[in-house]
């Protein structure tokens, strides 16, 4: 069995709430949409994870904010 250690977990937030959020494990930055339990895609760097977060948010979507848990 393998594991993956998190290293650091961001949540965004949008004005209704918790859109996704952004964990950095050993294979780069993962980006999960909120109410999703697949894996959007995993990224080289925090900037790219959150653009790409950003673009699955609803068309017009203001930029979320990003809180480091």
């Amino acid at each position: 069995m393998s594991t993956t250690k998190t290293l650091a977990l961001w949540v965004a937030y949008g004005p209704n709430g918790v859109v996704g959020s952004i964990r950095h494990d050993e294979g780069g930055y993962v980006v999960t949409m909120a109410g999703s339990d697949a894996v959007t895609g995993t990224y080289p760097n925090l900037a790219s994870a959150k653009g790409a977060l950003h673009s699955h948010m609803s068309p017009g979507s203001a930029w979320p904010r990003f809180q480091e848990h």
